[in-house]
């Protein structure tokens, strides 16, 4: 088996891009190698700045002889009456270059129909890699591809030398007028420009030798001990933030650290400002003392030498003329508290349509106060004014200078400046965190205040969204309203929050001073965002028909707090003897209850009582819920749409006890009731041996119909059962 070298030399490229090229690359050469019955054993891929590098292995030099059979058309237009080939057999063979005495039939699903075997001699590496090295790379797709020279091709960045080598000889390919060699380019700084690769086996260890680390987990390794050792010859530490890491990896070859300082002063700005200078902005690595930040900086070179007293001047020189702008903004801001902030904010545009930001805050407020009292926060609670505090200053720094300049920080700054104003650290922490969640699986607020305003001002900006009728569709989402719903579920099931979102909703929605045509048909559809969200959540931990089940259950957005104890239920359970039973238990009384002709005039819409069956004084615990034990008191209730006088027969009387008893009990688990749900299957196989639901009499049918409907919706507080695949 040998091995097969190919290196893409470009100017350098993006660094965000190299990486999905190069995993376009890598698939496009799985797809044309088995296309062209090329074995393989593996691909791997390396990168740097400059080049794009792919090692296949165990491709053989001659691949082996094929033999493949094609269908032709049926065997009755293939023959005429008198089993003469037609045309049609005629051009079926012609396209394969065969004789019509080759063909033969073959039968397929009771057809018959002609065939050919056609022998395919094994080509050579030497064939097929100049016919699919060139449309392997070219027909990767990216943003802001470009033309260069005569060239109609697009790639990311001109490419300006390739090598292709199996083993060690070179297999000649050709890409916009570039022929491979088995020359590569070292370092951009390297006395020696140029490097002959002997052999594929040999090849990154010549490479390393004219300064290029290919492979970027070695370069990344590398980065990490050489930054670490340097921060260390000075008593410090460096923060070394993984995005940042992979960021400096890709724009680099031959990684080198260099430490900088700036003056101390500028520690006087907010900490989260200069790290954001030093590393989002310039690309350099914060050093810390004993946890405290320093005036320095370790920034990593592409250099090949040993003077690096310009590189250190010169990256002084920029991160001193960012930080005095910083400092500059800051002294300027804290001159204006955050109250006289708020007015300005009626100048900036929230979205087009939706009012300014001012107004924006204004829902917040408003939401957030719902938000407060549902959880049980009245006026005179100080989490309370807390909360409405956090809500009134939570966007106030988006009018000041330093947020205009680095608006990342929103949030971060708000916080920092409430509290030199004086503000409580309850707000403090609040005005930061109702950004979070800042990215999929980042950290969710930890204060109450941060939660509350967080979902308040993400639900104002979702409702606004499709107020405007601008639902995210594939990856457009310019104002991340999926982000904003993920971070609302994961906020109110991992803080266990019980909200009511669905009026959460139409309350957001009535806030805003905009005519809405048809209010609950916007509020069944933001529901089912959030549903479909939901599903995304969960994809990777429970099976689809067990979350479909458990999220069809009703008022699911209502009862967030429960649904992972309910999937967890549901997983354990499924493995239980008696769930089949109660899927099929339950899949029945659906199916009855909910058909069309079920659905007669009288009860259409009724369904069971949304009262309490039984007062509060008539509870009953729920380990006193045996069906066969349920005293007396539970059949004399009566209920809305239910006629326990209409029953003719023991098995419809139990069926009724058993629906009563569970209705019941309000403060049962979920386990608990599962189980007296397992206990009432019995029951209800039982009701459907005896009883015929579809009655010659409307009334008696009637009313067991909406008897099925009330056991129904028992199921449903877990899940609909109905959603199981068997």
């Amino acid at each position: 088996m040998s091995k097969y070298l190919l290196e893409i030399g470009v100017e350098e490229l993006p660094y965000s891009l190299i990486e999905p090229i190069s995993e376009q690359i890598k698939e496009n050469f799985k797809k044309f190698l088995q296309e062209n019955n090329a074995g393989f054993s593996d691909i791997k891929t390396y990168t740097t700045p400059r080049r794009l590098v792919f090692v296949i292995d165990g491709l053989n030099e001659v691949q082996p002889d094929t033999e493949k059979v094609f269908r032709g058309p049926n065997a009755k237009v293939a023959y005429d009456a008198n089993g003469n080939v037609t045309q049609a057999a005629m051009g079926f063979a012609r396209k394969f270059g065969a004789d019509v005495s080759a063909l033969y039939k073959v039968e397929d699903a009771g057809q018959e129909y002609v065939a050919l075997k056609v022998s395919e001699k094994g080509q050579s590496v030497y064939e097929i890699m100049p016919k699919i090295v060139p449309d392997c790379v070219l027909k990767v797709q990216g943003s802001h591809f470009m033309r260069w020279a005569g060239y109609d091709e697009k790639f990311s960045r001109p490419i300006r030398w390739i090598v292709s080598i199996l083993d060690d000889k070179e297999v000649p390919v050709e890409i916009t007028g570039i022929k491979s060699s088995k020359k590569s380019r070292a370092h951009r700084f390297c006395s020696e420009k140029f490097t002959e690769i002997t052999s594929v086996d040999a090849y990154f260890d010549i490479m390393l030798k004219h300064n290029v680390i290919v492979d970027e987990e070695q370069r990344k390794a590398e980065i990490v001990k050489s930054v670490n050792e340097l921060a260390a010859s000075i008593g410090a530490q460096a923060k070394i933030e993984p995005e940042l890491l992979k960021e400096v990896t890709n724009i680099v070859e031959f990684p080198r650290p260099v430490l900088g300082n700036f003056d101390e002063k500028y520690l006087a700005i907010p900490e989260p400002v200069i790290v954001t200078v030093m590393a989002s902005h310039q690309r350099y690595f914060p050093i810390y003392k004993n946890g405290k930040l320093l005036n320095g900086f370790i920034t990593v070179a592409n250099y090949v030498g040993d003077d690096f007293s310009n590189i250190k001047n010169g990256n002084e020189r920029v991160i001193k003329a960012r930080l005095d702008d910083a400092i500059f903004f800051y002294n300027e801001d804290i001159k204006k508290p955050l109250m006289d902030r708020i007015e300005s904010l009626d100048g900036m545009t929230f979205q087009k349509g939706l009012g300014s930001i001012k107004e924006k805050v204004s829902r917040i407020i408003k939401i957030s106060d719902k938000i407060a009292k549902e959880l049980g926060y009245d006026d005179a609670n100080p989490t309370y004014n807390d909360i409405t505090r956090t809500a009134l200053f939570c966007k106030a720094d988006l009018a000041t200078s330093l947020v205009f300049e680095f608006t990342e920080l929103q949030g971060v700054i708000g916080a920092h400046y409430a509290r030199v104003f004086g503000e409580n650290e309850n707000v403090v922490k609040g005005i930061e965190e109702h950004y979070y969640p800042l990215v999929a699986d980042a950290d969710l607020a930890e204060s109450i205040t941060g939660q509350v305003v967080g979902i308040a001002d993400k639900l104002d900006t979702i409702c606004g969204v499709f107020i405007l009728n601008k639902i995210p569709s594939g990856s457009v989402d310019p104002l991340g309203v999926r982000r904003a719903a993920v971070g609302i579920l994961q906020t109110v099931m991992q803080k266990k929050l019980q909200l009511n979102l669905t009026e959460l909703i139409r309350f957001a929605i009535s806030r805003y001073d905009v005519k809405v045509e048809n209010p609950e048909k916007l509020v069944n559809d933001i529901s089912a965002f959030f549903i479909q969200r939901l599903k995304g959540i969960f994809a990777n931990n429970y099976q689809p028909d067990y979350i479909d089940a458990v999220l069809s259950a009703s008022d699911v957005l209502n009862s967030l707090d429960n649904i992972v104890e309910r999937l967890d239920l549901m997983a354990s359970a499924a493995k239980t003897a008696e769930f089949e039973k109660l899927v099929a238990a339950h899949t029945r009384i659906s199916k009855i209850s909910k058909t069309k002709e079920a659905l007669s005039p009288s009860i259409k819409g009724t369904g069971f009582s949304k009262d309490d069956i039984l007062a509060d004084k008539d509870k009953i615990k729920y380990s006193d819920c045996a069906h066969s034990n349920v005293s007396d008191k539970l059949y004399e209730q009566k209920t809305e749409g239910v006629n326990p006088s209409l029953f003719n027969c023991e098995a419809e009387d139990n069926f009724y006890r058993g629906v009563m008893s569970m209705h019941s009990c309000k403060t049962a688990s979920f386990t608990e009731k599962y189980n007296a749900l397992v206990g009432f299957v019995p029951v209800i196989d039982k009701f459907f041996e005896d009883v015929m639901v579809m009655d010659n009499n409307p009334e008696i049918k009637n009313n067991r119909l909406k008897l099925l409907q009330a056991a129904d919706k028992e199921f449903l507080k877990i899940a609909d059962f109905t959603k199981i695949v068997k």
